[in-house]
């Protein structure tokens, strides 16, 4: 099917763009954005996903104010559309890798308003992301990553909270991952975690001094993956991430930390020494649709008519619980917090923000220390 894209001159393949190079139904194309006040009282995440082999657009928005997460998650069928809005929720790149403009438009009740997002620093690649199980490729993924302000404003329930110039990073990924749309199939034995432990550790932050990403991830005693690129602005100098090691205080009885230490070994650049303390409530990730969200449990990718629209609020002043409206209660595993940094590089200090994403699953992995028992 022909689209608007296929008038421009930049096809890598012998076929139109609604056509991506694989069949693999789990192929998605994604903006995710995190935004946060200086104080950690008020935390917003945005996303908005493709889904081309699943005929599905998803996108959702969360605002956390003073412990409430407001949910907003949104989806409709592709139909070879290559615009990107989903319901209410529209995103516009206004400058390539530098500028974007979201749109989530008023609806009586629901969480409103609009964001300017400008880059701070380039947008960085990762290392690419490829694994394979029992000889099948079960990820195969591109991202970047972006350290950025926000401005503009998001209102819900009456009250209006004016965004100036806060903190905000993002990442735009591509390619096949797990938890795509359709469950893995069974291909063999799956080892459990209770005892193959994994650690996933993924920080955005700038300082006074610095700023960049650092990604980590471990599984037993698995080979880790190890991605990450730090710009020092007195030499406008960008330098790869060789080495991550992690310290963690947890709060007593959970996987959710209080404190936690990042060291990462810079390219040409020495060791630099994170100190990250959390602040305020952490966004969880099913309000806006990850790891299990929306209220039929689905996930992201999943298609679910021509549109689609729930919201919901949660307390989650907790730090590891999520109450409901109706007073259950569920600990989530996919959280993400923000932080103040302490930051060190070479004995000079620096202080400032940043967006952590932890998880700890099953037995403690050797890539962590722990200063805290945990349950």
């Amino acid at each position: 099917m022909l689209t608007a894209l296929d008038d421009t001159l930049w096809h890598q393949l012998p076929t139109t763009f609604d056509h991506v190079w694989t069949s693999d139904p789990r192929f998605f194309d994604r903006y995710w954005f995190a935004t946060y006040s200086g104080d950690g009282r008020v935390a917003i995440q945005i996303t908005m996903g493709a889904y081309r082999n699943m005929n599905v657009l998803d996108a959702g928005a969360v605002m956390i104010v003073d412990g409430k997460q407001h949910n907003l998650r949104v989806s409709r069928s592709l139909n070879g559309s290559v615009e990107t809005i989903c319901g209410p929720i529209r995103i516009t790149p206004i400058e390539a890798l530098q500028t974007l403009d979201i749109v989530i438009e008023p609806s009586e009740g629901l969480l409103h308003g609009r964001i300017r997002w400008d880059g701070v620093e380039p947008a960085h690649e990762e290392h690419p992301h490829y694994t394979r199980l029992q000889s099948r490729t079960v990820e195969d993924y591109r991202r970047f990553d972006q350290i950025g302000v926000a401005s503009g404003y998001l209102e819900v329930e009456g009250q209006r909270i004016e965004i100036d110039n806060w903190w905000s990073c993002r990442d735009h990924s591509w390619g096949v991952r797990r938890g795509m749309g359709v469950p893995e199939p069974v291909t063999g034995p799956k080892l459990p975690l209770s005892e193959k432990g994994h650690v996933m550790s993924f920080l955005f932050f700038s300082t006074t001094a610095m700023s960049g990403s650092l990604l980590f991830s471990g599984r037993g005693d698995d080979t880790p993956y190890t991605t990450g690129v730090i710009t020092l602005r007195e030499t406008e100098t960008a330098h790869d991430v060789t080495h991550i090691a992690l310290e963690v205080d947890l709060h007593d009885g959970t996987r959710r930390f209080r404190r936690a230490v990042v060291v990462a070994q810079l390219e040409g650049a020495g060791e630099l020494r994170l100190e990250l303390d959390a602040q305020g409530a952490s966004i969880a990730m099913q309000g806006l649709g990850y790891s299990g969200g929306f209220n039929d449990g689905r996930g992201l990718g999943a298609w679910r008519g021509e549109t689609w629209l729930e919201t919901d609020v949660w307390d989650v002043s907790h730090p590891a619980k999520v109450i409901y409206p109706d007073g259950t209660e569920k600990v989530h595993w996919h959280r993400i917090q923000p932080v103040s940094i302490k930051a060190s590089l070479n004995r000079e200090a620096s202080t400032g923000t940043g967006s952590m994403t932890l998880t700890i699953a099953g037995q403690l992995p050797a890539h962590l220390q722990v200063q805290s028992a945990a349950t």
